[in-house]
């Protein structure tokens, strides 16, 4: 696709959804493409569904109308993923993304394969909000879908500091600025903020944490009773792996959490030496080529062992 206006001819409903447990990315650019059908294609049908986001997102328009749950038997004329890597990824509905009459995903996982009738995937893309940027018309981009565009790249981009960050990356964002917003707030808030709990949580992680492989690799973890303990989920454990990844020393970070007993979310980030993406796709997940995770089964050091030994296979020769 050159623009998403190819895929809207004679269509009169949209449904529109992301990735299970949705990072900054994915709400941003669901949210982004939600927003700009419902102002600029009033006349159809836009219905959004997501898990519920985490409340730092609170401050881009139209949040609280995201469905979070489905409701009955559906048939959308067009249905729109964004940022979801696979198909087994879709949260909340993707029994309508099955029945819908033609299907777009819009993404930018260098491990997705294409799985809808259109796949629109920049695999060098910092971000599927970048993705989506390029497919909109920038006169139609007002304040409320620059925010959550921006909210969508500097949190894949941890605020331009990752390697997928591009002058073209660069560019968008001091276009989306000229908008008006205020990016300070949108960066502090969502970004940068953390609850007096949450930066408890965090230090435990690095306070229990483990170097490994010669202090090249670092990991994190939290089990389910740790987290019960503190009172958190998933959601609030946003930013504990790429704290983990500044260590001196470390090409990769590893923080694991248990999601029920003895089944646990891994996330990894690399310093450049090492391809997480491929570690991650091997164990049936996905990412990029520094920040990738997946979901794996056994007891926390069956799942370190399994992760480690992919890590050590794409680990320079200079280390023996």
């Amino acid at each position: 696709m050159k623009n998403i206006s190819e895929v809207l001819h004679d269509v009169r409903t949209i449904g529109i959804a992301g990735h299970i447990r949705p990072d900054g990315d994915c709400v941003g650019s669901c949210m982004a493409l939600y927003l700009y059908l419902k102002k600029n294609y009033p006349d159809i049908q836009t219905d959004i569904y997501l898990e519920e986001p985490r409340p730092v997102f609170a401050y881009i328009e139209g949040i609280h109308e995201i469905k979070t749950e489905t409701e009955g038997e559906k048939e959308y004329d067009l249905f729109i993923t964004c940022d979801v890597s696979a198909k087994d990824r879709i949260a909340v509905a993707a029994e309508y993304f099955e029945t819908a009459k033609e299907t777009v995903c819009i993404d930018h996982h260098v491990s997705n394969r294409g799985f809808a009738w259109i796949n629109h995937v920049m695999g060098d893309v910092s971000s599927a909000s970048e993705v989506l940027y390029g497919l909109l018309d920038a006169d139609k981009i007002d304040r409320s879908i620059a925010v959550a565009i921006y909210t969508g790249i500097i949190h894949d981009t941890g605020v331009f500091q990752y390697s997928s960050t591009s002058p073209e990356t660069m560019r968008i964002a001091g276009e989306l600025m000229k908008t008006g917003f205020d990016f300070n707030k949108v960066i502090e808030k969502s970004f940068y903020e953390k609850t007096y709990i949450q930066n408890q949580v965090m230090g435990r992680v690095l306070a229990e944490s483990i170097m490994l492989q010669d202090g090249k690799c670092i990991v994190g973890y939290l089990r389910r009773k740790d987290m019960i303990f503190y009172g958190v989920e998933g959601k609030d454990l946003e930013g504990i792996v790429s704290q983990l990844r500044l260590t001196k020393g470390v090409e990769v970070a590893i923080f694991l959490y248990e999601i029920k007993t003895q089944v646990f979310k891994v996330s990894m980030r690399s310093n450049g030496n090492v391809d997480v993406s491929k570690i991650a796709v091997y164990f049936g997940g996905g990412g990029h080529t520094r920040a990738a995770g997946c979901d794996l089964q056994g007891s926390m050091y069956d799942v370190v062992n399994n992760i480690t030994a992919e890590i050590e296979r794409q680990m320079p020769m200079e280390q023996e």
